[in-house]
């Protein structure tokens, strides 16, 4: 005699699995300590020195379309450059020197300027320019329309 064999095969109930797993889940949620006391700790320099550091503005070198150049404002031939940024880079060897070529400025004027510049050694000069900053026509045109004005062409006229 043979055994029948049962129609469904035995399996164990999970339908309520879900049930359970989403009551422990609460379970625990509510039964957790959260420390929100807790986070990094930063040790912040004293106050020693209330004297605000000395702020500068960076060297503006202005290129004309004449192949003139203006030097914070004072006109200047290029291998005078160098004289007049010694005693600001001396004093902070990370001043920023801007560039800034007109437009219709000849392209051989500007490579002046940077060579002279690019020349300084500190053996020689006692410095060396290290920050060149040479705003490009994209640059300034983008800024002319952000803001409206040129910021290179207003700095000397007032």
């Amino acid at each position: 005699m043979r055994l029948k064999k049962p129609e469904h095969e035995p399996e164990i109930p999970t339908s309520s699995m879900a049930d359970i797993a989403f009551l422990l889940i609460i379970f625990f949620m509510v039964t957790a300590v959260f420390s929100a006391t807790k986070g990094l700790d930063f040790k912040l320099p004293q106050d020693e020195d209330n004297k605000a550091p000395e702020q500068e503005e960076a060297v503006f070198i202005k290129v004309n379309p004449d192949s003139s150049v203006l030097v914070d404002c004072k006109p200047m031939y290029p291998e005078d450059i160098l004289g007049y940024l010694q005693p600001k880079l001396t004093r902070d060897a990370e001043k920023p020197v801007i560039l800034y070529t007109d437009a219709y400025a000849p392209y051989q004027a500007m490579i002046t300027v940077y060579d002279a510049l690019a020349v300084a050694t500190v053996e020689e000069h006692g410095f060396k320019v290290k920050n060149i900053s040479v705003p490009t026509q994209t640059e300034v045109a983008e800024y002319i329309e952000l803001f409206g004005v040129n910021p290179f062409e207003t700095r000397c006229e007032g």
